[in-house]
């Protein structure tokens, strides 16, 4: 069976090499650019990671295993010796540069032994940002849920490599290992041992969860308020409070990540804000739609209400503006998806409602 496996990254390999400088790997972890460091530190760091290259180049399975936390767990995992090849990698990673320079080193090692390598570099996936690390949490979330189950049903063996990486990361990865890998392994403290933990024999009935409650899903995926009357029905797991107002937990992410596209591709789903209302043509425009079509259009209606909550939210999935000339009753225009026979949603303002009236290619 074809194997995938999924390990986290962080710094040891730099931290290891680093000695008396490991301060400063520690001090500059989260700088997302080389410029944003000192340039004397960058200087110094730039060295650490090229003598990172050429230790990882020269080494044997015993030098990795000391150097590197992450390939310690895959030693382990391949009995000492990575040569074999076949199976395909991914590397959790933050989008830092030193994190992505040591996913990279790594993805250089196991290349070279033949296997295939993906650096997946999850965005705010940091330590210093409370808001922004949950954010990136949702991303696992969605990774998994998503695309790591999709491999799955494609008949791939799902391995989680635990050993190296963020504590922070590797716990919340342990928990989506005992939902969606076969297996998750790290090495046991500071012994040879690697330690198996097999996937927990339970499901998670997203798909019921997310039918039974689509409004309450949709406005909490969209970033719309939700107070906590209005969620009073979801589980407790599934939500977090803060000052009145619900947000999706990370579980209530890995629920809306399983779930969420397939229930988005099925319908036009009646609007999800009462700033938003649909005109006459707007059905009839989506009938021929696909269903990957009709999640993209429903994702975009979501972001336009929230647009209309947030003058600033407008990202470029979105594009809401204005048109330069009003088309018979249009006055503003957003994309609903930008690849391929681009579409674009169409509409005007009604009494503080913005009406969508119809779906359409781009005007001219």
């Amino acid at each position: 069976m074809r194997k995938l496996v999924v390990s986290t990254c962080g710094t040891s390999l730099l931290t290891n090499l680093a000695g008396n400088q490991r301060g400063l790997v520690i001090r500059h972890a989260n700088a997302r650019e080389p410029a944003e460091v000192p340039a004397e530190d960058r200087a110094a760091l730039e060295q650490l990671i090229q003598r990172g290259r050429s230790e990882l180049a020269g080494a044997d399975a015993q030098a990795q295993e000391r150097l590197s936390a992450e390939l310690n767990g895959l030693l382990r995992l391949y009995d000492g010796r990575l040569g074999d090849g076949g199976d395909h990698h991914w590397l959790i990673a933050t989008d830092t540069w030193l994190g992505t320079a040591i996913a990279e080193l790594i993805s250089e090692v196991l290349e070279t032994a033949g296997h295939g390598v993906e650096v997946k570099r999850i965005a705010d996936l940091r330590t210093d940002d409370l808001g922004e690390f949950r954010a990136a949490m949702a991303e696992l979330a969605r990774l998994c849920a998503q695309e790591l189950r999709g491999m799955a049903q494609g008949g791939w063996r799902v391995v989680f490599n635990l050993t190296g990486g963020f504590k922070s990361v590797q716990g919340f990865m342990q928990a989506l290992g005992m939902l969606y890998a076969d297996e998750s392994v790290y090495v046991f403290e500071r012994t040879r041992e690697l330690l198996r933990l097999p996937r927990l024999p339970i499901a998670i009935d997203a798909d019921t969860l997310v039918h039974e409650h689509q409004h309450v899903f949709r406005r909490l995926a969209a970033g719309l308020p939700v107070t906590v009357a209005d969620a009073a029905e979801l589980p407790d797991t599934l939500t977090m409070e803060l000052d009145g107002q619900v947000t999706l937990s990370v579980w209530g992410d890995v629920v809306w990540s399983q779930a969420g596209p397939e229930l988005l591709g099925e319908r036009l789903w009646p609007a999800v804000d009462d700033k938003l209302r649909y005109g006459e043509e707007l059905e009839r425009s989506v009938a021929k739609c696909s269903a990957d079509e009709l999640r993209m259009v429903n994702e975009r209606l979501s972001d336009l209400a929230r647009r209309l909550h947030d003058n600033q939210y407008n990202p470029d999935r979105l594009d809401f503006t204005k048109l330069k000339t009003p088309h018979g009753r249009w006055t503003h225009e957003c994309d609903a998806w930008a690849s391929g026979a681009a579409k674009r949603l169409f509409g005007y303002f009604d009494d503080g409602v913005f009406v969508v009236d119809q779906l359409a290619a781009a005007l001219h």
